[in-house]
């Protein structure tokens, strides 16, 4: 007697979670952002999100490549290098009813994009950036990158000497309005945090320590899965409950932090260190990540949340509709509009 085949497990909105894959890999076996497109799709599952309403952005590098291995059925756009934060907000500015999820690298965004980078940051713009960071150029044969820690060692021998750039010491102090730091092996820390920056409204930046197994996974090197494993110091436990689940305390009071999110869930972050950490503040956000770079720490967590600032598209006072949508007799201004200008001018 032949056995039935159990139905496919489905999601909120009545989809399995094989319409939130995509193409078969081409990164090297064991490549961290492999690990990192399996949380987007677990993220984007879970979270019920239509997958026609993403937009997947990406520049150069092996880290753009990762669109392709997440959500075929989403939209995707492969931009110039360095260039992805430019392409998304006319995106935006076009059709603001989309989610756009970014996926950069650390050279893509930490050298030849950083103009882009932080003009993103400090406009507030409702996106997910996340940058794979692995500390090389992989299409390049593994030089180091900005995001490179003093004195991390190649495989050459070679030692860097330049002081590393940290992308979220920056992003908190430029504007984003989420900001953490994960480990591409770190499969719980990763999704929960991937699902409170679905929840969020405004710029997510979120590093994600991504070893190269080709170029930089070996002794010396500070972005290998063994230094990562034996130095990752996580700053908070970080649970998610989605607004369509019942939310619950599960801790008690005092010894856990509640962010309500813009779509009514709620982030919880368990205090791990004896001071405690208060992730809505930006001058303590900074300061810890300052000193724990002195004492060579790694930390990884959620540092800073603000779910009170205006996004761009709000300063604009956008439409609700999507702007490319509009006809022509909305968006260009009237002959006599056009005459009236012109004669103030003379």
């Amino acid at each position: 007697m032949a056995t039935a085949t159990p139905a496919p497990k489905i999601n909120r909105i009545g989809l399995p979670v094989v319409e939130y894959r995509g193409g078969k890999s081409t990164l090297c076996a064991g490549c961290g952002h492999n690990a990192i497109s399996e949380r987007i799709i677990d993220a984007m599952f879970e979270m019920g999100v239509e997958p026609e309403r993403v937009i997947k952005m990406s520049g150069i590098g092996c880290s753009s490549k990762s669109p392709a291995y997440f959500m075929n059925r989403a939209h995707s756009f492969n931009s110039v290098h360095g260039r992805m934060p430019s392409v998304t907000t006319g995106a935006l500015l076009a059709n603001s009813t989309v989610q756009a999820l970014g996926v950069s690298g650390d050279g893509d965004t930490a050298s030849i994009g950083m103009g882009q980078f932080v003009h993103l940051l400090r406009r507030n713009l409702p996106m997910i950036y996340i940058i794979e960071d692995n500390g090389v150029y992989g299409l390049t044969k593994g030089q180091f990158s900005a995001t490179a820690d003093i004195g991390s060692k190649l495989k050459t021998g070679v030692i860097n000497d330049l002081p590393a750039i940290d992308t979220c010491a920056l992003a908190i102090q430029l504007g984003a309005t989420f900001v953490g730091r994960s480990f591409s092996g770190d499969k719980k820390q990763l999704l929960a945090m991937l699902k409170a920056a679905i929840a969020h409204k405004g710029t997510v930046m979120l590093d994600v320590i991504s070893p190269c197994v080709t170029f930089n996974d070996h002794e010396g090197s500070t972005k290998s899965y063994k230094f990562l494993q034996e130095h990752d110091e996580p700053i908070n436990e970080i649970g998610f409950v989605p607004s369509f689940e019942d939310i619950e305390v599960d801790y008690d009071s005092g010894e856990v932090y509640d962010v309500q999110m813009h779509d009514g869930s709620s982030l919880r972050l368990r205090k791990l260190r004896e001071e405690g950490y208060d992730p809505t503040d930006k001058i303590e956000a900074v300061r810890t990540l300052t000193e724990a770079h002195e004492k060579g720490e790694i930390l990884t967590g959620v540092f800073y949340v603000d779910t009170r600032k205006p996004t761009f598209l709000d300063l604009l006072n956008l439409v609700d509709e999507p702007l490319a949508t509009l006809p022509e007799s909305v968006t260009r201004p009237s002959r006599e509009a056009l005459d009236s200008l012109m004669h103030s001018l003379q």
